[in-house]
C-alpha cells in the first residue's frame, strides 16, 4: 500500500488514447509516473507494450491472460469505460491485479441520444428532410405535406428494459414527455417486485422499447424472433446499450415485415460493422437509424470519464482503490 511519502515512479501505459477525442484533457496524475501514450494498439502489440508497466489504461484494447504473463509488474488495469469484457478478469484475480472501471458518467448523454433517436423516428424527421431535399415541398404546392407518419410521445407507453442509472434517467425523460413508463429487468428475471412489469408484458404493451442492460450471457440476443412476435403495438426499438442484446437478423426480418414501426441503434455486434453487415444493409430503410456508438460521446461526458479515469488510478496508488471490478 502506498503512503503519503511514497516517491516510487510508476510506469503507466495507455494503450488507446485515440478512443478519446483530442480536445479531451487528461489531467496529471497525483504521483510520480512515467506515462507512455499510444494512440492505438494492435492485438499483437499488447504484450510487448505492457511488459514493463505497473499500470495499464485501456478503453477498447483487450488485455488477455496470455499478454499479462509477460507483464509481471502490472498491479492495476484501469478501463476507460464501463464494460470490462475486454479484460481477462479471471487471470487478473489469480494474479491479484486490480481492475477498475468508469461509472455513471453518461447519465445525460445516453438518455439524450436515446430520445434523439426516438423523436427522429416517431416524427419521421429523416423522411421529411429527405423529401424536402428532393423537392417534394415545392411539388406539394402548399404550406405543408403529410407523406410520413408523425406521432406524439405524450400518452404512449415507454418500455425500459434495465433499471440502472441510465434506464431510470431515460424513464424520467419519458415521464416528462407525458409517457406511461413500464420497467422490466432482463428476460427470465423473477421476483422483481410491484414496481416492475414482466418482460413479455412490456414487449406486448409498449409503443417504444429501449434497452439499457449490460451484455452478459443472460442478455445476449434477449430480443429475437420470439420476442418480436409478441410486440403487438408495432413499437420502436432503441438500442443504445450494447451490440448483441438484439438478434440482428431477426431485427432485419421484423423491420422488413412491418412488425416494428422503426429501430434506432447506436451499437452493433461488430464495430465498425463491415459494409455487408446486416445493420448496414438496413440503412436503405427510412425507419432505421444507425449511429456509430456515440451515445456516450458528448464532450461533457467524455471529459467526466477522463477525469474519473485519473481519479481511479490516483485512488489505487494512494491505497484507496475505487470502482473496483475485481
Amino acid at each position: 500500500m502506498a503512503t503519503r511519502n511514497d516517491r516510487t515512479i510508476r510506469r503507466i501505459i495507455f494503450l488507446d488514447r485515440e478512443t478519446l477525442p483530442d480536445e479531451i484533457i487528461l489531467k496529471s496524475f497525483a504521483f510520480p509516473n512515467d506515462l507512455t501514450v499510444y494512440q492505438r494498439t494492435l492485438p499483437g502489440e499488447v504484450a510487448g507494450r505492457i511488459a514493463e508497466a505497473d499500470i495499464v489504461i485501456t478503453n477498447k484494447v483487450a488485455v488477455s491472460g496470455q499478454a499479462l504473463q509477460s507483464a509481471p509488474r502490472v498491479k492495476l488495469i484501469a478501463v476507460a469505460a464501463t464494460g470490462t469484457d475486454i479484460i481477462d478478469i479471471e487471470a487478473c484475480r489469480k494474479r491479484g491485479i486490480v481492475v477498475s472501471n468508469i461509472r455513471n458518467y453518461a447519465i445525460n448523454t445516453v438518455p439524450e441520444h436515446t430520445f434523439a433517436l426516438i423523436l427522429t423516428l416517431r416524427r419521421s424527421i429523416l423522411s421529411y428532410r429527405d423529401s424536402v431535399l428532393k423537392g417534394r415541398w415545392q411539388e406539394a404546392g402548399q404550406f405543408c405535406f403529410f407523406d410520413h407518419s408523425i406521432r406524439d410521445l405524450a400518452g404512449s407507453t415507454l418500455g425500459v428494459i434495465g433499471d440502472g442509472v441510465l434506464g431510470k434517467a431515460v424513464a424520467d425523460l419519458g415521464k416528462a414527455f407525458g409517457m406511461r413508463v413500464l420497467f422490466s429487468d432482463y428476460k427470465g428475471t423473477t421476483g422483481m417486485g410491484p414496481l416492475y412489469t414482466p418482460f413479455e408484458q412490456v414487449l406486448r404493451q409498449s409503443d417504444v422499447i429501449t434497452l439499457h442492460t449490460p451484455l452478459i450471457p443472460t442478455t445476449r440476443n434477449m430480443i429475437g424472433a420470439a420476442e418480436f412476435a409478441v410486440m403487438e403495438r408495432r413499437p420502436l426499438l432503441i438500442n443504445a446499450a450494447r451490440g448483441g442484446l438484439v438478434d440482428e437478423d431477426a431485427l432485419a426480418e421484423a423491420l422488413r415485415e412491418g412488425r416494428l414501426a422503426g429501430a434506432g441503434f447506436d451499437v452493433a455486434t461488430i464495430e465498425p460493422p463491415p459494409k455487408d453487415h446486416v445493420l448496414m444493409r438496413l440503412l436503405e430503410m427510412p425507419n432505421f437509424i444507425l449511429t456509430p456508438h456515440v451515445a456516450w460521446a458528448s464532450r461533457e461526458a467524455i471529459q467526466s470519464l477522463a477525469d474519473q479515469l485519473v481519479d481511479n488510478v490516483d485512488a489505487f496508488v494512494a491505497g484507496k482503490p475505487k470502482n473496483i471490478v475485481c
